[in-house]
């Protein structure tokens, strides 16, 4: 038979070990909305060269083919795109930097259904960020590339369902910044 000082030990200890796992610098997932947790380290700026209002152009067209606004949000921790093509598609984008693992995380989705998940790095000239998804020819990885040029941001993909053996090109854009 347990007597209730036991059960009252017991879930006492066991609020003790919940409240020291959230407060513990040894998990970032509890402990990372902290107060005076910021995002104002070097590393939640890599993508600031993205941040802006723009129209986006296939790689070598004179009409636009998107409006893009991307804006810092969630106190300067993440970035929000939204997006809207000119054939009706609109999407959302959330990008992050994930500081317990050292690497950026963007979330895309649409009004069509579509969810993409990729993650990575910033190397000294641009932002690649990598991930699965399912397609009609199975598991695809798909990489983006985001890279400041003179005339505005270039964003690249591509496609690879060997595993990274080879690769085909799946759009190239240039995002311009936004003239009325």
């Amino acid at each position: 038979m347990i007597r209730a000082s036991s059960c009252a030990i017991f879930f006492g200890l066991v609020l003790l070990a919940f409240r020291a796992l959230a407060t513990s610098p040894l998990s970032p997932a509890l402990g990372s909305d902290m107060p005076g947790a910021t995002c104002s380290t070097p590393s939640y700026r890599e993508f600031d060269f993205w941040l802006g209002d723009w129209d986006v152009f296939e790689i070598d067209g004179t009409a636009p083919v998107a409006h893009v606004r991307v804006e810092r949000t969630l106190d300067g921790c993440a970035l929000r795109e939204t997006y809207e093509s000119t054939d009706g598609m609109r999407g959302e984008s959330l990008s992050a930097y994930d500081a317990s693992r050292q690497l950026w995380q963007q979330s895309w989705f649409t009004n069509r259904g579509q969810l993409l998940v990729i993650e990575g790095h910033r190397n000294a000239a641009a932002m690649v960020l990598q991930g699965t998804r399912k397609s009609a020819e199975g598991v695809e990885i798909v990489r983006g590339t985001w890279k400041p040029e003179s005339a505005g941001v270039r964003e690249t993909a591509v496609t690879s369902t060997d595993g990274g053996k080879t690769w085909k090109p799946w759009f190239d854009l240039m995002f311009r910044k936004y003239s009325k």
